[in-house]
């Protein structure tokens, strides 16, 4: 049985950590026919993300690797992230990161920041490079997504949950958490569900939100 937490912070990476679309520029990037084809049906929900990403990912040769990595290099992220992990260290509160995107791409962002040893754990695909082509390897998948973000949450045993996301990729997970922090798309998917969210521009907002909201509890 996972050890008890009063509260996690389950934060998406792709548009969310960063201020722009990695992952999902990165596949425009090196599968741009196939990406133009599938992108719009996944944002659609007309096919799945695992099987709108996969065939996507599983299209890119091998040789890339090295490339997309590199692609991820130089990606601004969004302000106030350090800040805001500082804050939760000082409130022992666990920052956990739940990406539909790949692990390196994760850890090669984080890392340039400084901030992946500030991490609790990263929840992302993997990739296998010995063949042809990109291979996907993913422990936490489903019939819907690659890394299922609500499989994830169900590792942790917590009083309350924190999501903070900004797409497609995050309304399950923002289904099962107390308490979400939306922007850009997923704000027009939790109306459109009538799910209660809090607007959010950086991760200042999320800390002073949560300062006050956790200083009045």
């Amino acid at each position: 049985m996972p050890e008890h937490l009063p509260k996690v912070v389950f934060c998406d990476f792709d548009g969310t950590i960063t201020a722009i679309e990695t992952f999902a520029g990165m596949l425009k990037e090196f599968a741009p026919e196939l990406s133009a084809e599938l992108m719009p049906k996944m944002y659609r929900r007309q096919i799945t993300l695992r099987a709108g990403v996969r065939q996507i990912l599983e299209s890119i040769p091998s040789t890339c690797y090295s490339d997309i990595l590199a692609y991820a290099q130089d990606k601004p992220i969004r302000s106030g992230l350090a800040e805001f992990m500082d804050f939760l260290e000082v409130q022992k509160v666990p920052f956990v990161v739940v990406s539909g995107g790949l692990r390196e791409m994760v850890e090669t962002v984080l890392k340039r920041e400084g901030l992946l040893k500030k991490v609790f754990a990263i929840f992302a695909v993997d990739l296998n490079i010995n063949y042809p082509n990109l291979k996907v390897c993913s422990d936490f998948e489903d019939q819907a997504e690659l890394v299922a973000k609500v499989k994830v949450m169900a590792q942790y045993s917590v009083d309350e949950s924190i999501a903070i996301g900004d797409s497609l990729t995050d309304i399950n997970m923002a289904s099962a958490a107390n308490l979400v922090f939306a922007r850009d798309r997923l704000i027009d998917y939790m109306e459109a569900e009538h799910k209660p969210y809090i607007p959010w521009n950086d991760f200042t907002d999320i800390q002073n939100y949560l300062s006050k909201y956790w200083h009045n509890e």
